[in-house]
């Protein structure tokens, strides 16, 4: 199965796996990701699933453009935003690694729980830079499975059941692969869950 074809089966799945399951570290995610693109115009989402992230930053900044490349989770998502009347919201399918926007076009780009998953992050994060605007934000909440025993052991148990991951962070490893890929880290902290979320946000230099 392909990592795409796992999206597209666990679509229906998705929340209730996250919140019930993962989602200790969520709330706090949200009221972070929300903060840190208040105001800001134009707002591009990755990996936006079935819009979790989508309806919370959809409050904080003016247009949002929310992307997913599997089409069951952009039907998930639209329905999400239509029952929450969120009318700055465009959902789209789209390819991190080929994103169908102008350069600088973005103020801000949110990449929420993706950066594990994608098999070439120099790419994908080259993409996202490139849709910047000069000084754009980046913000990438990111499970970090390899931060505690714990999430070292329900990560291998995720990953016989066939979970697409790609790498293993810690919040430090997390951090300085964003900086070797050029971001100037603005913040970065752990939140504590089953599987932690490291939030991190920053610039490209």
């Amino acid at each position: 199965m392909s990592d795409k074809d796992y999206w597209e089966r666990h679509a229906r799945n998705y929340d209730a796996s996250l919140r019930w399951v993962l989602g200790r570290p969520l709330p706090r995610m949200l009221e972070l990701t929300s903060e840190a693109v208040r105001g800001k115009r134009r707002v591009l989402e990755v990996a936006a699933g079935t819009g979790i992230v989508t309806s919370a930053i959809a409050w904080t900044s003016d247009s949002i453009v929310a992307t997913d490349y599997a089409a069951a989770m952009v039907a998930a998502l639209e329905q999400r935003v239509q029952r929450a009347g969120l009318k700055n919201v465009s959902c789209e399918q789209a390819d991190i690694y080929a994103l169908p926007y102008s350069a600088g076009e973005f103020d801000a780009v949110v990449a929420a729980n993706v950066l594990h998953l994608v098999p070439d992050l120099p790419a994908a994060l080259q993409a996202l830079r490139n849709v910047m605007k000069p000084g754009g934000l980046l913000v990438a909440p990111t499970f970090c499975h390899d931060e505690t025993r714990s999430s070292w052991l329900v990560s291998r148990v995720l990953a016989v059941s066939g979970f697409p991951g790609h790498r293993r962070f810690t919040v430090q490893s997390l951090r300085s692969a964003l900086e070797d890929n050029g971001l100037h880290v603005a913040r970065a902290e752990i939140l504590s869950g089953l599987i932690p979320i490291g939030f991190v946000e920053g610039v490209f230099e």
